[in-house]
This record gives structure tokens, C-alpha cells and sequence, in this order.
């Protein structure tokens, strides 16, 4: 398999971005509903930069996405810091025909080392059902700082409870 390239996101890459939300949607429930307007969900206000893990060279496929958003105050307060000085990692993923090739760690270390690159310091907040994605974190060296209940219900009705961490110092 040739190797993927994690590059600025485009407009041109929005189509590719959702066919790949699609199969993540659709396997593993993330986003957990479906967005009204998938488009804007991975083009939220306050976006600070997106980033895609792409494979080809004629017609290049997106094989995975994240994000850095401004931190909203409930992560702000987990973390114990003001969001000015915040940026939150967000919609991170990876195809399921891509995974297990280290694209979900190299996305979110590029995302945290342009975080660190802006003055800011990286933080996320994960499902706390999300075994998988909080194994990455912390194997990448992300700190959880503590639970907390989200504004969100999960897929079986109940409120969310997701985890802050917030990113490694080497960053």
C-alpha cells in the first residue's frame, strides 16, 4: 500500500470528507446521529484548521479527517484553563478500510503540533464509551484530566459522559 499524506483540507475535499464519515457513521456510530448537514459539521464555526489523510496521486482518497476548533467553556473548565488559550482536537477518524496504518495517530499528532505552533494547547474530549479512542490518546500521551456529562445523548438514550484529556507536552 503506498503511503498516505496528511495535508491542509480543501473545499474540493468536503464530498470525499462525507463518503468517509459515512462508513465511520455507519460502523462504529460517530458521529452518534447523523448530521442534517454533514458538510457543515465537519466545517463548524470557530474552526482554527482541518487537515486530511489522503492515498493516490491522480485522484487522491480520503482516508481520514481532524480537525482544531476553539474549546467551548464546558471543556475549558474540565481542563481548568481559559479557552483563549485552548484548541480542541475534533472529528477525528479513519476510514474502516484504513485503519490499523497509524493514520489516526498521525492526524492527531499533526493536529496537536498546529495547535502548539498557534500558541495554544491541544485538549479533545472523547465518549467515554470510545475504548478504542481514548487507547490512541493515551498512547500517544494525552493526560486524562477528568468526566464530565455532555449536552448529547448517546445511542441507547442515555446522557453522554465523555472524558477530557488534554495533550501531551512534547507537542
Amino acid at each position: 500500500m503506498p503511503a498516505a499524506n496528511i495535508r491542509p483540507r480543501t473545499g474540493q475535499d468536503l464530498a470525499a470528507c462525507v463518503t468517509a464519515l459515512a462508513t465511520v457513521q455507519r460502523a462504529d456510530r460517530y458521529p452518534v446521529d447523523w448530521p442534517d448537514d454533514p458538510e457543515r459539521w465537519l466545517t463548524p464555526d470557530g474552526m482554527l484548521g482541518a487537515w486530511v489523510a489522503t492515498e493516490g496521486a491522480a485522484d487522491p482518497a480520503v482516508l481520514g479527517h481532524v480537525m482544531l476548533t476553539r474549546t467551548d467553556p464546558a471543556l475549558a473548565d474540565a481542563i481548568g484553563a481559559p479557552a483563549e488559550g485552548l484548541a480542541a482536537v475534533a472529528r477525528l477518524f479513519v476510514t474502516t478500510a484504513a485503519r490499523r496504518r497509524g493514520l489516526a495517530a498521525g492526524l492527531l499528532g499533526h493536529a496537536a503540533r498546529a495547535a502548539v505552533a498557534a500558541g495554544l494547547r491541544p485538549v479533545l474530549e472523547v465518549d467515554s464509551g470510545a475504548t478504542a479512542a481514548i487507547g490512541l490518546y493515551e498512547r500517544a500521551g494525552w493526560r486524562f484530566v477528568r468526566a464530565m456529562t455532555a449536552d448529547w445523548h448517546t445511542a441507547d438514550g442515555r446522557l453522554a459522559v465523555v472524558h477530557a484529556y488534554s495533550g501531551p507536552a512534547g507537542h
